[in-house]
């Protein structure tokens, strides 16, 4: 159900100010609830231990505070990755998970809860699109973490469950916020946005000129082989989607990460890394190539590990440039989407039984 109180988490520093201004409140008092939500990180209006009594009261009583409920923890066991399930006050569920880097700790946020782009390989689509996250929500999955590992994040990666340019105005919001000097000021540089290629809003984004890094689903060398996992494809052609991407680099000078997941004996092929290589060939392009998580209710395997690493020799033979992302906590529901999936499975089961 919507809640109709200001989220005071999701206002930035101005509109805070003048909330508080309009409340009869001192305005200098806006620079501390700013500091306790973004800085010191509080989980509860009450901990704000230097605001007035009759403030914290009133914000208790007219405001929608957001903090999310951690209600489980899967973690590899390198102990280099953390899968969370967190849970929101309207009873939904989300995904995050954290990685440790040498460079630093990477978190991956969800944006949604579910999706409704409806590609195959992705659990999170299972089910469609409950509702679009708000700023504070995605804010809440980076705060909550950090109070959990007790280490700071130092990259952020927008490609958990659900399509980021699917709530745009969100998640502009959320980059201002998690980038600001006076919260927890993280570069633009270290955050990454993923979309499947909804073409209008990369040029959207591109009008912002942010320093942040896109990221596109690719996942196929043609438009043909592209619809049969990924349903955004009959919407927008490769070649839109690149267009999208010479103008987003022309408007940013960022260069664009191509997100390739390796199904065995759908775009694995000689032929794929063929025309993958001729696709990028001249762009200012990096291809991450991800050996796909198994999804439960589907049956794609993921190509074989000697099989990934000569699709990446021949695009690096081609002149492109590839990774092969390290595989971190395949043996904790990796593939996006899949706790919550549990999650909710779960709780139909224990509602049919009581």
């Amino acid at each position: 159900m919507e809640n109709s109180l200001p989220d005071i988490k999701s206002m930035n520093k101005t509109e805070l100010t003048d909330f508080i201004k309009e409340k009869g409140f001192p305005a200098f008092r806006a620079k501390q609830i700013y500091d306790w939500m973004h800085v010191k990180l509080v989980k509860s209006i009450s901990d704000m231990t230097n605001i007035p009594k009759d403030l914290r009261q009133y914000l208790e009583n007219n405001t929608h505070w957001i903090a999310v409920e951690n209600l489980a923890c899967q973690e590899s066991k390198r102990g280099d990755t953390k899968k969370f399930l967190f849970g929101l006050d309207d009873g939904n569920a989300i995904e995050s998970v954290w990685m440790k880097y040498k460079h630093g700790n990477s978190v991956c946020i969800s944006s949604q809860v579910g999706c409704r782009m409806g590609c195959t390989f992705c659990a999170s689509t299972i089910g469609g699109l409950v509702r679009n996250l708000t700023p504070s929500e995605m804010l809440e999955q980076v705060y909550e973490i950090t109070r959990a590992t007790g280490e700071r994040v130092s990259n952020i990666v927008v490609m958990g469950c659900g399509e980021p340019l699917d709530n745009f105005d969100t998640l502009i919001k959320f980059i201002d916020l998690i980038t600001n000097a006076d919260g927890l000021n993280i570069s633009q540089r270290n955050i990454t946005v993923s979309t499947c290629g909804l073409v209008p809003k990369i040029r959207q984004l591109a009008d912002y000129e942010l320093n942040i890094t896109l990221a596109i689903s690719l996942h196929a060398c043609n438009d043909e082989k592209r619809r049969c996992t990924m349903p955004v494809a009959r919407s927008y052609t490769i070649a839109e989607i690149m267009d999208a991407c010479r103008y987003y680099f022309k408007k940013t000078g960022r260069r664009i990460s191509f997100e390739y997941a390796l199904i065995e004996g759908v775009n694995d092929t000689k032929e794929d890394w063929e025309g993958l290589s001729r696709l990028l060939k001249g762009e200012n392009a990096h291809v991450n190539l991800i050996p796909v998580n198994p999804v439960k209710e589907r049956d794609y395997r993921r190509t074989a590990p000697e099989n990934v690493a000569v699709f990446q020799q021949m695009l690096e033979k081609n002149g492109i440039n590839g990774t092969i992302r390290r595989e971190m906590g395949a043996d904790i529901d990796a593939a996006c989407g899949q706790l919550r999936r549990s999650y909710e499975k779960g709780l139909k089961e224990n509602t049919e039984k009581g």
